[in-house]
């Protein structure tokens, strides 16, 4: 397990790979959650601007 785990010599390269990769993943994700908010508070503004514009 520990050879495995050392990937002959190479651990450093291969485990800070994986660790950026993660890290990049994490960081997509919250930008998608912040897009989705703020589309769908826009989309709310829109749809209550235009039920104010369908009253007058």
């Amino acid at each position: 397990m520990m050879e495995f785990l050392a990937m002959g010599g190479y651990a450093p390269y291969v485990w800070g790979s994986y660790l950026v990769m993660a890290g990049l993943l994490l960081v997509e994700l919250v930008q998608l959650r912040y897009r989705r908010r703020s589309l769908m508070g826009w989309l709310k503004r829109m749809a209550r601007l235009n039920e104010q514009e369908g009253t007058r």
